[in-house]
């Protein structure tokens, strides 16, 4: 039986887009008829411009026909979460405050993507300024559940097959645990690696872009057209790449060593979350190292929320000054808390992570990954907020790639991630570590 074309991973649609076995514009088609089936119920999008996807459509399938260059995503739907700029729709950050905003400009990473081919379909509901207050998008598996937060639609819009690609940010947890809530495979690649440059920013310390695909190869794929030095990101290096498509792909020349930590806020951990990850370890068996983590690693979870407050309010003081009262109840007191941060308790912090980043380069000289928990388990109901960023606070601190592969089911029959942690811009090996960990388990089972 021939599949329908919103179905396709990103990788099988541009295969058949470049064969010309599919266009752009019924692939497109295929995708808005999706959204328009289930999304009264999902609420993914934030802004949805079917008209513009179907003009952008139509002209890749003229330059293919015309025999003109195509790009890696040519004629390929991608959402976007909606405090990424762009100059032909609206990017108003999930509140009303910025209702109705316009950017002049598109952000370095939506030029990228635009130059790759990708067909833009529109932006994908995020949490109130991408920080803690849930919007209305709800779980594809369940809406009776959260998708999580704060890139709640781009992993919604994933799940639901209404795009291959989406591109959400992440400053906490905001990409793995969405995706692990939703069933996607979820990547935030080394800090750097990607430009923030025309992205809503809250931490410009710990602010990092991702993304969310249905496979690991797409994750690969979208990662490689993102990623480029900006000299306008701070953050953004001046040196080559991981090649993420190669990595994906490559066969991992011995097994890798993984390592488990044991930390003490594992105990948030529901029975059924435990007992998935329990029987992946007992599969992997003498490959992991579980050992016990340092005290003062938990205490890296005070210093990310210290360094995460005391930002958000200096780089949005205009908005949070003028709007207070527009704030959410759930982001008043966070505000109000990161305000009474002094300057040197802040820079004690900014030291603190210099020195985890240093940890971490250290360990993973022995180490190929880190396995952990990508969420506490399954999704939390709707309305109960959109989950616990904890386990990954220390990946994102440290600026480290990590990747959920949504290997495991709750017990209400819900997707649950499992989270691999690699070495600071070796992301291209942390991807092959995927690939084999994916094959291994299934020989497994």
């Amino acid at each position: 039986m021939k599949l329908a074309p919103y179905t396709l991973t990103a990788t099988e649609a541009v295969k058949a887009i470049a064969s010309g076995r599919l266009s752009s514009v019924d692939l497109v088609k295929s995708c808005l008829a999706q959204i328009t089936e289930t999304d009264a119920s999902i609420e993914a999008w934030a802004h949805m411009d079917a008209e513009g996807a179907l003009a952008q459509a139509a002209e890749c399938d003229r330059i293919r026909k015309a025999g003109m260059g195509i790009g890696p995503l040519h004629g390929v739907p991608v959402g976007l979460k909606d405090i990424i700029d762009t100059s032909d729709m609206p990017t108003e950050r999930g509140t009303p405050i910025f209702a109705n905003r316009q950017p002049s400009a598109d952000a370095r990473i939506v030029e990228l993507l635009r130059e790759a081919g990708a067909v833009i379909m529109g932006k994908t509901v995020t949490t109130e300024l991408a920080f803690v207050h849930a919007n209305q998008t709800r779980n594809p598996n369940n809406p009776d559940y959260s998708p999580g937060g704060s890139s709640s639609g781009s992993a919604a819009a994933v799940a639901a097959c209404h795009v291959p690609l989406a591109v959400g940010t992440q400053t906490n947890g905001s990409v793995i645990r969405p995706a692990s809530f939703c069933g996607t495979f979820g990547f935030k690649p080394s800090r750097g690696v990607i430009s923030r440059d025309g992205i809503l920013q809250t931490s410009d310390t710990l602010d990092q872009v991702g993304c969310f695909t249905r496979s690991l190869e797409d994750v690969a794929l979208l990662t490689d057209v993102l990623g480029s030095y900006d000299q306008r990101d701070s953050c953004s290096f001046a040196r080559p790449r991981p090649n993420m498509s190669a990595g994906a792909v490559a066969e991992a020349p011995v097994a890798p060593d993984l390592a488990w930590l044991n930390l003490p806020f594992y105990d948030r951990l529901a029975p059924d979350a435990l007992e998935g990850i329990e029987a992946v370890l007992d599969v992997l068996g003498p490959r992991v190292t579980r050992m016990s983590a340092a005290a003062t690693l938990a205490n890296l979870v005070g210093i990310q929320a210290r360094i995460h407050e005391y930002e958000i309010c200096k780089h949005q003081a205009e908005t949070f000054d003028g709007h207070f009262d527009d704030l959410s109840a759930d982001l008043q007191p966070i505000v109000s808390r990161g305000r009474q941060i002094s300057l040197a308790e802040y820079e004690d912090a900014l030291v603190v992570k210099t020195s985890a980043q240093e940890f971490f380069e250290d360990f993973f000289t022995e180490f190929d990954a880190i396995v952990a928990p990508a969420a506490a388990g399954e999704a939390p109901k709707f309305g109960a907020g959109t989950g616990d960023p904890i386990f990954c606070t220390l990946w994102t601190l440290a600026g480290l790639p990590c990747i959920t592969l949504p290997l495991l089911v709750g017990e209400n029959n819900l997707p649950i991630g499992v989270q691999l942690i690699g070495p600071v811009e070796k992301d291209d090996r942390l991807l092959r570590t995927a690939r084999w960990l994916q094959l291994h388990l299934a020989q497994a089972t």
